[in-house]
């Protein structure tokens, strides 16, 4: 994990394209992930309220934040926007994403319009997010909890983001803030 922080971080700091930084890292998330890395178990540790957003690296310049999320079975989040790129792999489990059109500000109120739907399982990574495109939700999908490894440009936890409804498209503000992991 040491090597895969110091290559993001050196990607954040050299490239001001999102698209090309996404891009980047997810082929540094596939190798990661194709490799032997172990998270540690507090790390992988579902809630039974909610899902959870365990911090692992939280670049000192709010550059970038690297988080484990975690949703026991069934669990799922409401239809939200990052305000930032984003990659995700999936380490555990396997989840549903529903993707949205972005809303557009000139027309409020307005039904999200879907996009698309796509099932990520163990190993796969996906750019979750660029700002012109962020509008999802995330559903835990099979018989065990799914664990995913998130990097966000941004301290994801501190960032205020949209919330919508999908049958409206009115939009609530919110800071997800960070979770500690058991025992800690």
């Amino acid at each position: 994990m040491e090597t895969f922080i110091k290559d993001v971080t050196s990607l954040v700091s050299t490239i001001d394209d999102e698209h090309e930084i996404t891009k980047r890292i997810a082929e540094r998330l596939s190798e990661l992930l194709a490799g032997d890395y172990r998270l540690p178990p507090e790390l992988t540790r579902p809630s039974n309220e909610h899902h959870v957003n365990y911090p692992v690296y939280i670049a000192p310049d709010d550059s970038w934040s690297l988080a484990c999320v975690v949703w026991d079975v069934g669990q799922h989040t409401p239809v939200h926007g990052h305000q930032t790129w984003g990659v995700a792999g999936i380490y555990a489990g396997a989840e549903r994403e529903t993707r949205y059109l972005k809303p557009v500000a000139s027309e409020p109120r307005r039904a999200l319009t879907p996009a698309g739907e796509h099932v990520w399982e163990r190993g796969q990574v996906t750019v979750c997010c660029t700002t012109d495109d962020d509008v999802h939700a995330v559903a835990a999908v099979g018989e065990e909890p799914t664990v995913g490894i998130h990097i966000y440009g941004g301290n994801i936890g501190t960032l205020n983001r949209p919330l919508y409804d999908p049958a409206t498209g009115e939009v609530q503000w919110f800071v997800s803030g960070w979770d500690s992991p058991p025992g800690q």
